[in-house]
């Protein structure tokens, strides 16, 4: 089985679960997101229609509203529940679309956005060369794809506790920023730029981290996870290992953040070992309806 196979229904699940307790929970997403936000002082770019793509319970998509106010914004999830919640802290001046809906299969016309922002969605899909490329189909021409994820060494602390006691995953498997890049460039992107940071956040003690892990979905969904009851002593094993990584009046635990943002590439007229230059129809048909 795919090391990095995981099951979207647990998923789903997962933040269904999560929602009514999500935004209160959802700190460390909350600054991720902050930073993420501020890359797009970076880029010059004033989009018609913006797709907030894995919006959970729809904070992001009010920034983005704010930011952008003309625009048409779209927040798309998985969890009903999560937009359920979104509905309810939308504002009646800046409202917002909302599409339940999988990553990896838009319904959305080809073309039909201008930005794609997407905060720690990744993490929760197995097939992100699938949601490459239904991001690739839905973004115009030089429309922007802009993301976090996290990266291999997250949750370091927290699978090395759990694994220990069972060998098991207890905490599914993320990808390698190159492996992103790599697929970005596959997928119909231009010249993605990608960067990583490690956060160290603290907790008081290991049940504040489990609790917070699980108030935000943030859990197993690993296909070749577990199935089944843990053993209580185990279980007891795993925190003991935790709580023995304190470091002073706190237990740190590693996250590692990827940021990354590509531009919808242009497939561009080719020219032949005999001088021919092949246009793809899809240009011509772009440009007489232009003009």
């Amino acid at each position: 089985m795919d090391e990095y196979s995981l099951d979207s229904r647990a998923v789903r699940r997962a933040f269904d679960r999560a929602s009514e307790r999500y935004r209160e929970h959802a700190i460390v997403q909350a600054e991720i997101r902050a930073r993420l936000i501020e890359r797009l002082d970076l880029v010059t770019l004033q989009p018609a229609r913006v797709l907030d793509l894995g919006a959970a319970s729809g904070a992001s998509t009010r920034q983005l509203k704010q930011r952008y106010p003309k625009a048409r914004i779209i927040a798309l999830d998985l969890s009903h529940r999560m937009l359920v919640q979104a509905a309810r802290e939308q504002s009646f001046l800046r409202r917002f679309d909302r599409l339940v809906a999988d990553a990896g299969r838009l319904p959305l016309r080809d073309e039909s956005v201008d930005l794609v922002f997407s905060n720690l969605m990744l993490a929760w899909c197995s097939d992100f060369y699938g949601v490459f490329r239904e991001t690739a189909r839905t973004l115009a021409p030089h429309g922007l794809f802009m993301f976090t994820t996290l990266g291999p060494d997250t949750l370091r602390e927290v699978r090395a506790a759990f694994e220990r006691v069972d060998g098991y995953d207890h905490v599914h498997r993320f990808v390698d920023m190159h492996d992103l890049g790599d697929a970005l460039m596959r997928t119909g992107f231009a010249e993605p730029v990608m960067d990583t940071e490690r956060l160290v956040v603290t907790y008081p003690n290991p049940k504040a981290l489990l609790e917070e892990l699980r108030a935000t979905g943030s859990v197993n969904v690993s296909r070749g996870r577990r199935r089944g009851l843990f053993a209580r002593a185990r279980f007891e094993d795993a925190v003991a290992h935790l709580a023995s990584l304190r470091d002073g009046d706190v237990i740190p635990i590693t996250l590692e953040v990827v940021y990354g943002h590509a531009w919808k590439g242009v497939r561009r007229a080719q020219r032949t070992a005999s001088g021919e230059v092949h246009v793809p129809i899809s240009n011509v048909l772009r440009t007489i309806r232009k003009n």
